[in-house]
């Protein structure tokens, strides 16, 4: 009876899921940080029905992989002054994590070279070198240059630019021309990272610059809050710094009376790095023939084809997955080794989640597939492959007269014709002539 409940149990908080992954989360918390001061943070995740573990990065349990099995469904690491983490702490445990399916938030370290930061490259990011932070004298303030408000603008996760400024103190990243990031929030244009100890001027940005070897880390290029999916569905949030998500950032004010948007901002991003938004999945995919319901075992040459495929996205605010008919550029390719067709497969109307499209199968014979390959910025990777033979036709599916030949069959008929005709008179003329020769030798 125990057992049963607590498969029951089980079930319903699997039902109630807040992510579509799972609710377990591991924080790895730097024991210099004080845990109240990102109560908003934390609290934010609990109400949403997330259960979080704590953890030292030096601790050893509880573990984040044991017998070859992700023990949490997202892991949070907050640990800025830690050089050296747990032995399963490491950067290939990490790159491990997320071929499993576990969800990464990273903050970076502006102070010194971390194991988060060295995996940072592993992501396409390129940081500069430690103990340069973000720097900016605008606009003018009371705080320290390198505590900056940052506006943010829309993007693929962030799809409206309604928030207030955020309050930003860390360091900066610049981006490699990797399909699979995501940015997020980038630096103001009037910023620089730089040596914060030794910031006196314009010199401090050329100094900045010879520093980094990688030209001049200023501007709008920079990142400071990053997305990155892998195909694996998986996904890792960065960012620059770990004060972002305090609680003296949250309430801190921009400007009199209106506070920052860090709040809001980082629970709308850690909701993306969770996967509770922009969440999609390929139910089913259907393949048959026109006036047909049932796959064929092959295809034939010319074959007028229907597809379809239903879609859903995760609704985390009743954890539950509902049909989506929100993608306006999809497309199916049917493909032997190349592409033969490219088609457009929009959204049937009327059937909520359903996409499909009719097309002629290629005048060509072989071994094909039918491959939905859908990716964009911010959106779960839709990926689906059906293979399918397509034969020639039949000894008698070929019909029996081609109207277009026509004038090859007159040409066939008109020279069997004329051949039997001048068969039948050669014979005759033939006869008569040997009649002649035999009355002339008998007279």
């Amino acid at each position: 009876m125990a057992t049963r409940l607590l498969a029951l149990l089980g079930l319903a908080l699997s039902v109630c899921a807040k992510s579509s992954t799972g609710n377990s989360v591991l924080v790895l918390l730097e024991p210099s940080l004080d845990k109240a001061n990102y109560s908003i943070f934390f609290n934010g995740l609990t109400e949403s029905g997330y259960n979080l573990t704590f953890r030292s990065p030096r601790d050893t349990k509880p573990a984040v992989i044991e017998d070859d099995v992700a023990q949490f469904s997202h892991v949070v690491v907050f640990a800025p002054d830690t050089k050296n983490f747990a032995q399963d702490v490491t950067p290939q445990s990490l790159i491990t994590l997320l071929s499993k399916g576990t969800n990464l938030l990273l903050a970076l370290s502006h102070k010194k070279q971390t194991v988060v930061n060295s995996l940072a490259a592993e992501f396409s990011l390129i940081l500069p070198p430690p103990g340069t932070p973000l720097v900016s004298h605008f606009p003018e303030r009371d705080t320290p240059a390198t505590v900056i408000p940052v506006k943010p603008t829309a993007n693929a996760i962030l799809p409206t630019n309604n928030l207030p400024p955020i309050w930003f103190s860390g360091i900066p990243f610049a981006y490699s021309s990797n399909p699979l990031l995501v940015p997020i929030l980038n630096a103001p244009s009037e910023s620089f990272a730089a040596d914060s100890s030794s910031d006196s001027g314009a010199d401090a940005v050329f100094e900045a610059a010879d520093k980094g070897g990688e030209g001049l880390w200023a501007g709008s290029q920079l990142g400071l809050v990053a997305g990155f999916q892998p195909y694996g569905g998986a996904r890792v949030l960065w960012a620059g710094g770990v004060e972002m998500f305090s609680d003296e950032y949250a309430e801190k004010e921009v400007t009199a009376g209106q506070k920052s948007g860090n709040a809001q901002f980082v629970k709308n991003v850690a909701a993306w790095a969770f996967q509770e938004s922009m969440v999609l999945r390929i139910d089913s995919v259907t393949h048959h023939r026109v006036n047909e319901t049932d796959p064929p075992e092959m295809y034939t040459t010319n074959d007028n084809v229907v597809f379809g495929a239903h879609i859903s996205a995760f609704n985390s605010e009743t954890s539950a997955w509902e049909p989506y008919s929100g993608i306006k550029d999809m497309q199916l390719e049917f493909t032997m080794l190349d592409p033969h067709i490219r088609i457009a497969l929009p959204a049937v109307t009327g059937k909520p989640g359903q996409y499909g499209v009719t097309f002629r199968a290629p005048d060509r014979h072989g071994v094909f597939k039918f491959v939905i390959d859908y990716k964009r910025k911010g959106w779960t990777h839709l990926h689906s492959s059906t293979i399918v033979p397509v034969v020639p036709p039949r000894h008698d599916g070929y019909p029996r007269f081609l109207s277009a030949a026509w004038p090859y069959y007159a040409g066939a008929i008109s020279t069997s014709l004329g051949f039997v005709l001048f068969s039948a008179l050669w014979l005759a003329g033939e006869d008569r002539a040997s009649k002649k020769t035999k009355t002339a030798k008998i007279e």
